[in-house]
């Protein structure tokens, strides 16, 4: 059966991996559902795009900047 095969191979991936697996799996489903909405698979396309964007970020390490850091000085 195909979604044993997918979870045999989705157990052996990492989870940042599995979450990626995850975000295109409901992708799918909304790709697929998008000419026939059901209320049970509704998306709204802004909010999809914008986790779909953000996915991810709060684990970033941004640098943190300070004035010393700067070349040039606009006043």
């Amino acid at each position: 059966m195909i979604a044993e095969k997918i979870n045999e191979y989705l157990q052996q991936l990492p989870e940042s991996s599995q979450n990626e697996v995850l975000n295109f799996a409901e992708f799918l489903l909304f790709k697929s559902t998008k000419h026939e909405p059901s209320s049970k698979y509704k998306f709204n396309w802004n909010d999809f795009s914008l986790s779909m964007a953000l996915r991810d970020i709060e684990e970033e390490d941004f640098p943190i900047y300070s004035l010393a850091d700067l070349k040039e000085v606009f006043s």
